[in-house]
């Protein structure tokens, strides 16, 4: 089995790809659905809990989401929390531009980092759960994102994922999500983004985490849309 990337390692990537990042028309481009799955994330945040008034983003690179976010609710306290310093930078410098709030950056692993408990109305986390690795990280993490909400708060997550099934796996996978990154640019990118997937993500799938969240203690959960091999959803506190 291949060793999966150690956090320097992804902090290292990420280091190095700030701008590509920081588009909001495109989203994370490898990902489908990226700019869609953002635009329905962050209005249903502002129609769901309209009063939202602090913000954890983990992971949350050059600040996409924050900024989609300022377009529908503003002022909004945001808590960013992501491994690289150049993302943080770009994102708070893009954050502050147009939010008439506070915004705080910590560098590090939210697995690791003190966060308050019962602190956050809202949480995000796009593009980051599947840097997860065993049941046993995956559960704790889960665990202390519950405590950082305060009651009634929500998470909201946009993700790679994987089927529970290993033949409909090959099939979304390989094959679609293969078509798809072809389609963005050639084949050798796909074997590119493949690569990196491999060597730095952990995937789970969705009913896996919809479970996960309900067993840790979230109240509720709800699918905003499935695409192939990625997911967004939400769960209520």
């Amino acid at each position: 089995m291949i060793n999966k990337s150690t956090i320097q390692e992804i902090k290292a990537r990420f280091d190095q790809d700030v701008e590509r990042f920081s588009n909001l028309e495109t989203g994370q481009a490898t990902s489908i659905d990226a700019s869609l799955n953002m635009e329905w994330i962050c209005t249903a945040i502002s129609k769901v809990q309209p009063d939202v008034s602090a913000v954890l983003d983990i992971g949350c690179g050059a600040g996409n989401y924050d900024v989609k976010l300022l377009e529908k609710l503003n002022p909004i306290d945001f808590t960013l929390l992501d491994l690289s310093m150049p993302m943080l930078i770009r994102a708070k410098q893009r954050i502050d531009q147009i939010n008439l709030g506070k915004t705080t950056c910590l560098q590090g692993d939210f697995r690791t980092i003190p966060l308050a408990d019962n602190h956050f109305d809202v949480i995000i986390a796009t593009a980051v759960l599947h840097h997860l690795r065993d049941d046993q990280d995956w559960e704790l993490a889960f665990e202390k994102l519950h405590r950082c909400l305060k009651p009634g708060g929500s998470i909201w997550i946009f993700d790679l994922i994987q089927q529970s099934n290993s033949a409909l796996q090959r099939y979304m996978y390989d094959e679609l999500y293969g078509q798809f990154l072809t389609n963005l640019k050639d084949e050798a990118y796909r074997d590119h983004v493949f690569d990196y997937i491999e060597k730095e993500d952990s995937p789970r799938p969705l009913l896996y985490q919809l479970d996960l969240l309900k067993k840790v203690g979230f109240k509720e959960v709800d699918i905003l849309s499935k695409n192939l091999c990625f997911a967004s959803f939400v769960a209520f506190k």
